[in-house]
């Protein structure tokens, strides 16, 4: 079941509490116009939080608290730009600057302090998509939501207090040092270290950026210089007009569009792809992905367009041909397909989906014995790495079509061996079966997948075709009524059975109804014609 809906209508602690109930395994997203962040979850405990384009602020906290050294983060920064696979906080125990069991503490309070900052959001929307695990980590936490959500429910109350003096992070304070001397007071650890920044240039995001410290430290810091009148506004960095575009924003655009497309959010990504597109129109990544966000809409013409701009802007990679070649193959475009996957496997030939991609649409074009060729090179490029299920698919299907039934049938027998639950697989089994005159078997292994997937149209279809070759007839019309309502232009074969059984039962008008619908579908269908015209002809109905 999707848990998703907006944080006017659900607060986040509460969504918090139901994932913690329902011990969830997955990844909340949670979307507020230009802010994205995620809450990791294992068995219902948090095990991993993090803000899109919020600096990694862990180096910044280990020093703040005397764990590190200023230099040994910058070593660590350095090696961290050489070794980019490795995490900052592995890096830091591999130099020495840190025990494991010291960042482990400090992860803690990381991911606590974005889980307790997501709090703040009152706006926005969330997504939960289960079984989503976190990328590689310095390590992942076992945090009980309900931990948090006292802590979080007491900062959501200063923060109500906070955002009537600071309602933007957009907006430049400067310190009155005169008032501030005379008045003598004795400020907090967060203010002493605020107060120097407060020079009428930074502004809120900056203060939070060059303190170290968290938006709630730095935002309870500001609220009591500015309520006792040390702090004042001067200005606002949103109002300062910025004369070209900064790189550092379309990278913002780029990461929050792939933070959106990872966690599903598509129409969200494919907005900011669109904008990293208009800020740069030279990208040629954006479009990329536009293109791939339009292929999970099913919007193929929309897909084919914009990677052909890909293609055009970043160079013939074999990623775009072959995401191109199967926009252009749902649009009909077979021979366009083929030659596009042609071109990509020309450019990676060692790459099996590729290979696969060409075959099938071989398969499509009509030439199976050309199709089976080119699976079998597939399969030898799979080597030792597991085969796709699709594979298996499209080999038994090119060799059956290629006159060579008992090699498709050994082939869908293997498949359904490595895919035991796969639907199309067993049914293609059971057609086969059918098709070798093994009956009895067929009905049993369609019924088993209809069992356990009773979704896909075809399985209906087939027991439908198996009861009425057998003679069971009311059995095949429930069956064939399961898939014309699943998927309605399933097929005039369909259609016309169904016409039959019910000129069978003596209900003319159904069976009108059903023969109309075969012409509907195929108006060269001879014999819905004639049932058609002997009706009329007789005058029955």
């Amino acid at each position: 079941m999707a848990i998703k809906g907006s944080l006017k209508e659900a607060s986040l602690p509460d969504v918090l509490q139901l994932l913690a109930l329902g011990r969830k395994t997955g990844c909340l997203a949670v979307a507020d116009k230009q802010n994205f962040g995620y809450i990791y979850f294992d068995e219902g405990r948090i095990n991993y939080a993090s803000i899109v384009n919020r600096r990694d602020r862990l180096g910044d906290i280990l020093v703040k608290n005397g764990k590190i050294t200023a230099d040994q983060l910058t070593e660590a920064i350095k090696k961290q730009g050489e070794q980019r696979d490795q995490k900052l906080g592995e890096i830091l125990v591999m130099i020495g600057a840190i025990s494991r069991p010291d960042l482990e503490e400090y992860m803690r309070v990381q991911i606590e302090e974005a889980v307790y900052f997501l709090f703040t959001w009152t706006s926005g929307t969330f997504n939960f998509e289960a079984g989503v695990k976190p990328e590689r980590q310095d390590f992942l936490v076992k945090i009980n939501p309900e931990s948090l959500l006292l802590e979080g429910a007491r900062r959501v109350d200063e923060w109500s207090l906070i955002e009537k003096k600071i309602p933007s992070f957009d907006l430049i304070f400067t310190v009155d040092q005169a008032h501030l001397s005379e008045a003598g007071v004795q400020l907090s650890m967060e203010q002493e270290r605020v107060v120097p920044l407060l020079d009428g240039k930074r502004d809120v995001h900056q203060l939070v950026e060059d303190s170290g410290l968290v938006e709630f430290d730095v935002g309870k810091a500001l609220y009591g210089l500015i309520t006792a009148g040390f702090a004042h506004r001067s200005g606002s960095s949103a109002l300062s007009p910025e004369p070209k575009v900064n790189a550092a924003r379309i990278e913002e655009h780029r990461n929050l569009g792939i933070a959106f497309f990872k966690t599903g959010m598509l129409d969200e990504a494919q907005r900011e792809f669109r904008r990293v597109a208009d800020l740069r129109p030279t990208e040629a990544s954006a479009p990329f992905f536009i293109g791939i966000i339009a292929l999970r809409q099913a919007k193929w013409a929309d897909a084919v367009e914009s990677l052909k701009v890909a293609g055009e802007r970043g160079g013939p990679r074999p990623a775009v041909l072959a995401n191109l070649a199967f926009g252009m193959e749902q649009m009909g475009r077979i021979a366009d397909a083929e030659a596009c996957y042609g071109e990509a496997v020309s450019r990676s030939r060692e790459e099996p989906r590729l290979m696969t991609g060409w075959a099938i649409a071989a398969l499509k074009k009509g030439d199976a014995h050309v199709a089976v060729g080119r699976l079998q090179r597939a399969r030898e490029l799979y080597g030792t790495k597991p085969v796709l299920a699709v594979w298996f698919w499209a080999m038994a299907l090119a060799q059956a079509l290629d006159s060579d039934l008992e090699s498709a049938l050994r082939t869908a027998e293997e498949g359904i061996q490595k895919y035991p639950t796969h639907p199309v697989l067993r049914n293609n089994y059971g057609v086969l079966l059918e098709l070798m005159g093994d009956l009895e078997r067929s009905e049993q292994v369609v019924r088993d997948a209809l069992k356990d997937d009773p979704s896909l149209p075809q399985l209906s279809k087939n027991l439908g075709d198996l009861c009425y070759r057998g003679g069971k007839y009311e059995e095949a019309a429930d069956a064939y009524g399961r898939a014309a309502k699943q998927a309605p232009e399933l097929g005039d074969d369909l259609y016309f059975k169904l016409g039959n059984i019910a000129f069978r039962q003596r209900d003319i008008a159904a069976a009108r109804e059903n023969w109309k619908r075969v012409l509907q579908l195929n108006p060269g269908h001879q014999l819905a014609r004639t049932n058609l015209e002997s009706l009329d002809t007789s005058g029955v109905g």
